[in-house]
Formats: structure tokens, sequence, C-alpha cells
């Protein structure tokens, strides 16, 4: 692969992005050249001269980053760089005089109009080294020519045969490569055979994928691939070729022989299947469940006879292994398990599967209630009936079969033009070329990366042909497409494009092996349970339901290493580089032309990181521009379900019909989680599987008023004081553009640094207007449908919705966009609790008890109903509330209400809010039993709501006031600025896990908001005031304070003892904190760039005590809040409510909310009645406390000072939890 980057070589990247004409007084200095030059057209309009300034700013910043590479290459070994010419692509031109990208035209030195420009020293020395650059270019040019050419030659002479046999270590072994008698009397023996003696540490398996080293994760994967693949000779090609190299050897794992020899034994292959039987016996490997399972299944294929069956049982049973375990141990599929059984019955007739175990029960406490099968259940129905869930099924599977979404777009269309339908038909023309070159490019990629694994060597050989080389072609187009104009991190494609490989890859593998069909078949009776037309003997949780119909699991399609994702996502990226040209002069309609890359590398700095960017040709941006294709695409796991998803089951199977979909998300590269849950009992995930599915269950449609409403601003100018974002157009412009030659260098430097400012906010507001438009895109797509979000969690069982662009979770604007599809009737209450939510949504009455709000909506009835009626020309009440835009659709809906004829039968369709007040340290408050912070956080009734932040700014004042009699000066300073505002995030992020530090950031941020104080006191004001809030805090919530050392000082010491911190939620759900020190980096060389990762993965790497420490105190909080929501969740469905949140802000119909609130309280107090910080204490002790004790004494001191820390909980208050079920504002 060769560094693409402007120019030819590291000599002419300056030359390729100056700007034409002459050069600016900046860049005669060599300070900013081509940013402050002369226009271009001296005849272009305001706008236009603007775009050109926009542009020059855009290459001066590229600039600087390609001198930056220029530097990087000089200081590099250029043996392993090959630079190709790059030139600049010139656009159609029509006779605008548009200033657009205009040829390059050099500059004699001497000719007449040309501008002196001084020579300094540095810009001597950066042309010679340019010139010894150009050389070394060349030289490496005439290096790859003829590397190219040898690589083609070997591909037409290399043979084709590939090594079955293997090269044993062991004498003893060996004499059974040459039998005397058949294999199948050969098998007995080989098993019995004791495997070979080696050193200790060798051959010992790694029990999890998180111990394997990245190589062997890479051959692992490559084993199983080729089993998928069908290039089951290549696998054992490359088994053979590591066993038979002592070194390489070590590499392989059981896993591995296993993989292949399961490959052999699906064939039928007797003779191979013994070879790598007689390799697992000669790396001193002991043949497992696995292993037996691929003899028994090879000999039940062939029909052997019932003597060589007998003998390999009689060898497993001595080797302590049932043949019962064989069925039930060991992942087989029903076919698989057809020729085990048929083997097994040739010397055991009587022999029958184990029997399927009955349905188990989950006995959790705090779940009884929810799985108990007397007493009465109401579960909801959706209001669909049969015929229509089926056809959206349909639908659904359609879409995922396809991977893909079209959306149109609602950016505003351009207008149909001679400019615009020739720039379309040039598009189309360019990327059906593209189409042909990357299906060269793939095939070629092919034929050199299957001689390397004909070498002994891994490769992606097997990986690239998973998917027909069209749909991989397709995919690269697609990503092309959507590549942003600033370019993509080099990581971060390889990464997406490794991704959507593999989801397309699982789609592909169901629809192969039948599993689609049989989806169809069970999820056609699953439907009866949901809708609203059938009816089912024994009403129960969907998950029950699935179980009892008796549906196949799923396959277990792990995700590969985070090696091979990286490896095979650089691989297609370079493709896609290497394959995508377009004509240097897009004008010249006749004549050829040069072809010059699409994409092009460029390096550029984050933070004190060098990152490697691929960017867009700015000619093949303009050319997108130009043609303003009216649609987006969108995987089809971004996009909401039009279907119910799947009841979770598993912790694999779930949500979407057929893309993969992870149960818990995870660091990248991390195995730890999904092993965990893998191997804890399944009955302990079911509360956690049914509350996820029930928030999935929920359907949802798009509010179209308001829909109407924020397209009309954002297809104008938008309005970032209501949260739409405007467009590029309007991103501010530094105030001068020119600078006289004789500006002081400070001057420069003030420009270079507003230039600087200028592109920052216009990447926020190109970034802002993106996630805007593919959100409104996809309400606009989504009109008039009902859908649906399905749900996964994270590592500390907080849930969210699979699809990221379009949720409820969004901004004020995404929330207002989504309400109910199916409508409750708002019966005697419901309209005060739509008026109740609408003066919440405000925020103007947030001190107010209920009666109050409730009044006020009434005093601004004129307001509301003037803003349903009018939102854009009226009086525009709505705008000044806090969330505007919920605010409008709450108006809508209000109006709606009181206008007909009887308020309680008027379907409602909007969600209604009940937030947390400040839900972390209630949790705290409770866990301590803590009464003056439990009255702070409204866990006591009282008869107003109680603000913490206020509470916490009164106490601050109180210390003020006191050191300011003392005479402080900083004290006195702050005489009338301690607000609510200035400490409320402070206190709500300390139950988080902030320290003094952070704290100390967020206030010094405040006291900058206000004019009024004397900034030069703001720094030594924010050191006095985060003092303060702590000291308030440990006063206040001293409870709190006491839980939250002994859960910090608890990591502390298990980390310093080697582990990271595990724990269970009340719920069941194994935690485990993912934090490890990144110090070993992984790296993919070669090619455009080398990447590097960490690998998070790794369990070997030691824990990060900080943030272990400092992560325990937020994260268990977050485990409770999200048990506490779970709980919430089940018993709502039990009762028939609809119910979705926002982590501790709970959603439903304004009919319901009396009944979820009564809910909410019981689960709360029913959750924190457990004895949780003793549960939490015994099991760390158990899980970290080892026994017997260490022999090293300062090991020893460790392990003490541990348990006596684990052991010593903290003493809880005298608060009664029963209070909080009459406390009004503990959810409001």
């Amino acid at each position: 692969m060769s560094v693409l980057c402007w120019g030819r070589g590291a000599a002419g990247l300056r030359r390729a992005l100056q700007p034409c004409g002459c050069p600016g007084l900046l860049a005669k200095e060599g300070i900013l050249g081509g940013v402050c030059g002369p226009r271009r057209s001296s005849s272009a309009s305001p706008q236009e001269q603007d775009q050109d300034r926009r542009k020059d700013w855009g290459h001066v910043e590229l600039l600087e980053v390609l001198q930056a590479r220029v530097r990087q290459l000089q200081a590099e070994s250029v043996s392993e760089v090959v630079v190709n010419r790059v030139d600049v692509a010139r656009l159609p031109e029509h006779g605008s005089g548009d200033g657009g990208p205009q040829p390059p035209r050099k500059v004699q030195r001497g000719a007449k109009g040309a501008s002196p420009v001084p020579r300094s020293g540095w810009a001597q020395r950066l042309e010679k080294d340019k010139r010894i650059q150009r050389m070394h270019g060349q030289q490496l040019e005439v290096n790859l020519q003829m590397q190219v050419q040898s690589q083609s030659e070997e591909l037409k002479v290399w043979p084709k045969h590939l090594q079955v046999e293997p090269r044993l270590l062991s004498k003893q072994l060996a004499v059974f490569l040459a039998p005397e008698s058949s294999w199948e009397e050969q098998l007995p023996r080989v098993l019995q055979e004791a495997p070979r003696k080696l050193r200790i540490a060798v051959g010992r398996a790694p029990s999890t994928q998180a111990q394997l080293s990245g190589q062997q994760q890479k051959l692992l994967a490559f084993f199983k691939c080729c089993l998928l693949t069908d290039h089951l000779l290549l696998a054992h090609h490359l088994l053979v070729t590591h066993h038979s190299q002592q070194q390489k050897q070590k590499l392989l794992t059981l896993d591995m022989y296993n993989t292949v020899m399961l490959g052999w034994a699906r064939q039928g292959a007797f003779r191979e299947l013994v070879y790598v039987l007689l390799m697992v016996k000669d790396a001193g490997l002991t043949p497992d469940l696995l292993s037996y399972a691929a003899i028994l299944q090879c000999m039940g294929r062939r029909g052997q006879d019932a003597g060589t069956i007998e003998r390999c049982l009689k060898q497993m049973s001595q080797e302590g292994l049932k043949p019962q375990a064989l069925f039930t141990a060991v992942p087989l599929s029903e076919e698989e398990q057809a020729a085990v059984l048929k083997a097994v019955h040739k010397v055991k007739p009587p022999f029958s599967l184990p029997p399927r175990p009955p349905p188990a029960v989950n006995t959790s406490k705090l779940l009884r209630a929810v799985y108990a099968k007397d007493g009465p259940v109401s579960y909801p129905k959706l209001h669909l009936p049969l015929k229509t869930l089926q056809s959206l099924f349909e639908k659904q599977l359609c879409v995922e079969l396809a991977s893909k979404v079209c959306v149109v777009s609602v950016e505003k269309p351009a207008l149909p033009s001679e400019e615009v339908t020739h720039a379309r038909k040039t598009l189309q023309t360019l990327r059906d070329h593209w189409e042909k070159a990357l299906c060269r490019v793939l095939q070629e990629t092919k034929n050199h990366l299957e001689v390397e694994v004909h070498k002994g060597r891994f490769s992606l050989y097997p990986f690239l042909c998973l998917l027909d080389e069209r749909e991989v072609v397709q995919m690269l187009l697609q990503v092309l497409q959507a590549l942003p104009a600033q370019g993509e991190s080099f990581t971060t494609l390889a990464r997406e494009l490794s991704a959507r490989t593999f989801s397309r890859h699982v789609v592909q593998r169901q629809r192969l092996s039948g599993q689609v069909q049989a989806l169809e078949t069970y999820y056609r009776k699953y439907l009866h349970l949901l809708a609203s037309d059938t009816k089912v003997p024994n009403p129960c949780l969907p998950r029950q339901y699935w179980e009892a119909l008796g549906a196949p699991e799923a396959l277990r399609e792990q995700p590969w290493p985070l090696p091979v994702q990286m490896e095979l996502g650089k691989q297609l990226a370079e493709m896609l580089v290497q394959a995508t040209r377009m004509p240097s002069s897009l004008d010249n309609r006749h004549g050829s032309s040069r072809l010059v890359p699409v994409l092009y590398h460029v390096y550029s700095f984050r933070n004190v990181q060098q990152i490697g960017i691929l960017k867009p040709h700015p000619a093949y941006v303009k050319l997108l521009e130009t043609a303003a294709e009216p649609t987006l695409t969108f995987e089809a796991v971004d996009v909401p379900m039009l279907c119910p998803p799947l009841p979770w089951t598993s912790p694999h199977t779930g949500g979407f019909l057929l893309s993969p979909t992870k149960l818990m998300r995870t660091v990248e590269g991390a195995t730890q989680h999904q092993e965990l849950l893998e191997t804890c009992p399944p009955t302990a995930l079911h509360g956690a599987l049914d509350a996820l599915t029930q928030l999935g269950n929920c359907a949802w449609r798009v509010n179209g008023r308001v829909l109407d409403l924020v397209l009309q601003l954002f297809q104008a100018k938008g309005c970032p004081k209501l949260g739409v974002p405007a467009p590029a157009s309007e991103a501010p412009q530094p105030a001068e553009a020119h600078l006289p030659q004789s500006a002081a260098p400070a001057r420069k430097a003030e420009l270079r640094r507003e230039l600087a400012r200028c592109q920052k906010v216009a990447r926020e507001m190109h970034s802002l207007r993106a996630e805007a438009l593919y959100r409104l895109s996809l309400a606009q797509h989504l009109r008039g449908r009902v859908f649906w979000l399905p749900h996964n969690m994270d590592f500390r069982g907080r849930t969210y919705p699979c699809p990221p662009h379009f949720n409820h979770l969004g901004s004020d604007v995404a929330r207002a966009l989504l309400e109910f599809a199916q409508g409750r009737p708002l019966g005697p209450h419901g309209l005060d609790w739509l008026k109740i939510h609408l003066v919440n949504l405000t925020g103007f009455k947030k001190r107010e008890p209920l009666r109050k709000r409730l009044a006020f909506a009434e005093e601004v009835m004129d307001d509301i109903l003037d803003s349903a009626d009018q939102p854009m020309t009226g009086r525009k009440w709505w705008m000044g509330a806090e969330e505007p835009w919920q605010t409008l659709a709450c108006c809508m809906e209000v109006a709606n209400a009181v206008r007909c004829s009887d308020p309680a039968a008027y379907v409602s369709h909007l969600p209604v809010h009940q937030d947390g007040s400040c839900n972390g340290l209630q949790h705290y408050a409770a866990l301590g039993r803590d009464s003056v912070g439990a009255a702070s956080v409204n866990l006591e009734p009282s008869d107003v709501p109680q603000d913490v932040y206020s509470g916490v700014a009164a106490q601050v004042e109180v210390f003020r006031r006191q050191d300011a009699q003392r005479g402080t000066r900083v004290a006195q300073m702050l005489e009338g600025f301690i607000t609510r505002k200035v400490v409320k995030q402070t206190v709500m992020t300390v139950v988080y896990g902030v320290t003094r530090y952070g704290g100390r950031l967020q206030i010094e941020k405040r006291l900058r908001e206000l004019t009024d104080f004397p900034q030069e006191f703001v720094w030594e004001a924010s050191h006095y005031l985060v003092r303060q809030v702590f000291k308030s805090l440990q006063e206040m919530f001293s409870g709190t304070r006491a839980i939250q050392h002994w859960l910090t000082e608890s990591a502390r010491l298990i980390s310093h003892m080697g582990s990271v911190v595990e724990w269970v939620t009340p719920l069941g759900i194994p935690i485990i904190q993912p934090y490890r020190l990144e110090h070993k980096v992984k790296q993919v060389r070669g090619g455009i760039q080398s990447i590097t990762y960490t690998h998070n993965g790794d369990i070997s790497q030691k824990p990060n005590t900080r943030k272990q420490k400092n992560g325990f105190p937020p994260n268990f909080i977050h485990s409770l809040d999200s048990s506490h929501m779970m709980l919430t969740a089940l018993h709502c469905y039990r009762k028939g409510l609809t119910f979705v949140s926002v982590h501790d802000c709970y959603w439903t119909h304004a009919a319901d909310v009396a009944v979820m609130n009564q809910v909410c309280r019981e689960q709360f107090v029913r959750l924190h009645s457990e004895p949780i910080l003793e549960d939490l204490s015994r099991f760390l002790v158990s899980r970290f406390c080892p026994n017997p004790t260490p022999r090293k004494i300062s090991q020893c001191w460790e392990a003490s000072q541990l348990k006596e820390t684990l052991q010593a909980v903290p003493k809880p208050g005298a608060f009664d939890l029963e209070r909080v079920k009459h406390s009004t504002y503990f959810f409001s």
C-alpha cells in the first residue's frame, strides 16, 4: 500500500495546496500561506467570496497538517513508505465564475507579476529536504514496480499443493502416519496413547477468550472462519505448518485443533481427523468433550462399526467424560447431535438424550411477586391486530435481510438545473467505474492473501470470502458516500467497516442455515401473545411464552477478536483508497485526463496524539454538494424496528430479528462481561431480560405537528436557541480577512487564533447539523408508522435503546417528536397530570407544591392555547420554557383535551414524566438510613418539594459568613454570589464520584458566567467554594459520605491485590469494572498507516487503581437505580401499564401516573429493605479475600487489611423507609 498525500512525495505537499494567484502577504512570510491572498474572481458575489475564504482556511489547516507530515516522513525510515502523485481535480465550469478549484499555476521566479519571496533559513532547509525526499520517492516507485511484478509472477507459478499429513515431533506417534491397518482401527490406539511430555508451561490451554494472546485469537478466528467458508483444507494446512514448527506450535490451543477436527467430522473425513488427533497428542494435550463429539460425529456419519465406537466410548469413560455431557455441555447443531447420537446408539441402543430441564424459575425475593402465578395479572396487549403485526414483521425481515435502509433526506432539496443533473450523472458514472475497480482490487487482494496462507502465515483470506464480492463492494461505496467532508479517523473507519462486515455475515449465515424460516414460524406464533384480537390460554411474560413455544436456540456467533476486527477493517479501507479514483478534470467531457485518488491520507493531532485521517478529495466533496442527492443510507440496526423486537431469552438472543445485538454494551475488545453473563445461572438474568423486553415492546409514533414545525426551522436557517442547529453557511467568520504586509507578528498570531476558533465552531455546527439531519430524516421516514426501540444495557445494568439516532434518550427536540402509538383515555385525573407535566417542563415552578403548579397552569391557559394554535406567529410563550419543544407538544395535547366535549374520554398519546429528586443521593440516603439526607432529597414526606441544591447553597452561605467575619478576603468577595446555580452541578455529580479538582472546574465555569463577579478572583474563589461544598455535603449527608468512602477504599485495596472490582446487583446481574492499565499497545503495521490501539480485553493487564476506586461508588449507585427501574417496569407491566424510562425519569400515560407513582415508591422501599451493603460485603470477601492466607508477609498484611475493610460496613441511621411511600415529591 502507499501513503496517499498531496503532490509528488514530501516535496510536493506545499506546492499542491498553493492557492491560485499571487500568494497572500502572510504566505510570503511563511505564516499562513494562502489565507489572506487576493480573491480568485473580482466579479464573485459576497457569498461566493465567503465560500472562497472558507476554502482557503481549510487549505491552511490541511497545509499545516501536511507540513507536519513532511517532517515526520523525513524522520521515519522511508523504506516502508511509498508516495504516489495526487493531483487536484478541477470541477466542471458552467460559466458562473463561482470561484471553484482552479488548475494550479506555477509562477516562475523573475517572471513578470511574480512577487519576491524572502528565503529564510528554515525555508532553504525545507527545500533541500523536499529534494531529498523526492529522490527517495522516485527510487521507491521503481522498487514498488519491481515488487508488484515479482508478486504477479509468484501468483502465476505458486503451487496449489497444501499439506495434509502432519510432521510429528514424537517418534512414538509418528509410526501412526504409516499405518499397517485401516484408519478406523488406528483411532482407538491413538486415543490410548499418552500425550507427549512437554514443559509445564506448554500445552496448558487458556480457559477463556480473554486469556489468549492477540496472535492466538487471530488464529482461532481464522480456523473458525475457514469452516464457514468451506476452506477447511486451508485451515488444516495452516494448522499443520504451525504444528511442525516448535516455536509456532506454542500458539496452538486445544480449541484450534478441535475446530479443525470438527470440520473434518462434518465431512466424514476419517483420515484427516486422525491426523488432527495425532497432532493433539503430539502437542501434549488431552482430548476433551468437544474432541470426542467430533470423533463420534465423524463415525456416525460414516456408519462406523460398533467395535470402534465402543472402544472410543470406553476411552472417554476412562478419562472421566460422560456421554450425556456431549448433548448438554457441547455447542452442537441439531444435525451434529443426530450424527453423534447415531454413533452412540450402535453401542448403546437404549441411550436417549438427556431430558430437557423444566423451565427454571427465578427465586429472588425481589422478583417473587413478578413471577407469582397466583394473584391478578393484566399484561398489556398492543393496539394492533394479528394480521397487521404479521405484515409489519415481514417488512422488518426484509429490512434486516438487506442490512440497510434508504431514507429521503429532509435537507432542503436542490432546485432542478442542468448543473445538478450533470453532477448526478457524473457521480453515477464514477460509481459504476468504482464498482468494477473495487471488484478487481478485492479479487487481487484475495489472491495475494491466499498465497500467504499457502506459505503458512495467517491472513484475512477467509474473512474476505464470507460475503459475496458485490455485497462487499456496495458496503464500501456506501461508506464512501457517507464520509464527512472533514474526513474520518482511519482507525474509526476500520472499526466501522469490520463491524458492518460482521453484521452482514451473521445475517447471511442465518439465511443460509434455514434460521430465517424457523424464525418466521415461531415469531408468527409469538404474535398471538401481543395482538389485540387474539388470546392465549395462560397469559405470561413474553420471554416465558417464547420459551414455551420451543423456539430453537439462535446461532451463537461470537464477535471477532479485536485484532482481527482492526486488521480486516484496515484492509477494507485500504482497498477503498486504492480502487476509487476520479479524473483530474471533470469538465473535460471529450478528452482524456489523468486519474487522481478520491481519498487521501493525512495526519492531524488530537490532544498530543497524532492520528491518521482519510479525507475525500475537495472536488469529490463539491460534486456531492452539487448533486445534492436526496437520500441517506442507514444500517438496519441504526433504525427503529417496524415490529416488536424479539424477547430477550439469553445473553445472545433478543432485540433485532437477525442482526447481532449485544445484551450488554462493553468497552471495545473486552470479553469478560459476556463471559460473566454466559457463566452465571440463567435464572439470575431473568429480571433484566424481562425488563429489557418490556421496554422494547413499547410502541411509538411520530408527533407530526411538532415535526412540521422543526422541519420548517431546519430547512430555513435553523434556530440554535430552540435546539435546531444552523447550517454551515451561518458559521462565524473572522472580522478581518486581510492584513497589511507590515502587520506585527502578534497581530498575525491573533488572526490565527481567531481562524482556529471559527473553524472549531464550524466543525461543531457541522456535527450538530448532521445529527439533526439524521434524526429528522428518520422521523419523516417513520411518520404515520408504528415502530419499536429494542433495548440493551451497559455494564452497570443501565438500559439504553439500540437505535442511536432517533430515540427518547435524545435532546428536547427528539423527545418532543415521540409519543406513544397506543393511546389511553385521560380518565378523571389525567388532565390534571397533563397540566402539571406541562408546568414541570417549563421549569417555572420547581419549588412549588403540585396544587400551585396546577393553579399556575390555569392562570396561563390563554398562553397555552395560543402556543398550541399559533406556535410561530402568536405570543410564543412556549419558547421561554426550559424544554421548549416538549412544552409545545404538551400545550397541543392540553388544548385538544380541554376543547374535547368530555376531557376524561380524550385519548392521550403524550408520555408524562415523573423525575427522581437527585436520585443518586436518594439511593445513598436510603442505604445509610440518613434522616437528614433523606429529608433533603424528598424521601421524607413534606408539603413542598425540598431542593437539595438550594439547601447546600444555604449551608455554604453560612460557612461563608463565618469566614467573612474572621476577615477571609475571598469569603467577603463572594457575598451575594453563592446561588443554587453555582453549586448545582457539583452537588449533582459528587454522588457520581466527582473529585475536588473536577468540582473546582465546574464552579469556576459558573463563576465566569457571572459578569459582575471580579474575574481576577475566580481561581481563588472556586478553590474556596469547592471546599465549602464538600464540607456542607459532609454535614448534610454524613451517612452518604461514609458509604462513599467505604466503597472507594474497598476498591482501592482490591485493585492493589491485582483484581478488578466485581459485584452482583440485587436483581442478580453480574458486574465487572473494565478499567485496566492501558500500557499494552497493539499494532497493525504496514499499508497506508500503522494502527495503534489498546487491547482492553486482556485480563493479564493490571487494574487501573485510580479508575477502579473512583468508578466504584458511582457505578454501584447506577446499578441500584437500574435495579429500581427494572423492578418498577416489571410491576407496571404486570398491572397493564405502558412504561418506559430515561434512567431515573419514568414515563407513562397521564391516566396511569398515580399507579406508576405507587409502584415506583413500593419498589424503592422493597429494594432498600434488602441488606444491600451487607450482601455486597459478603460477596467481596468471598471473591477477593484469599483462602488460604498468602505466604508473603506483605501480601498477608494487604489481605488482612482488605478483609477488615470489607467487613467494616458503615452503620445505618434511623430513617424509616416506609415513609417514602407517602412522599409526594420522591418522584414528581
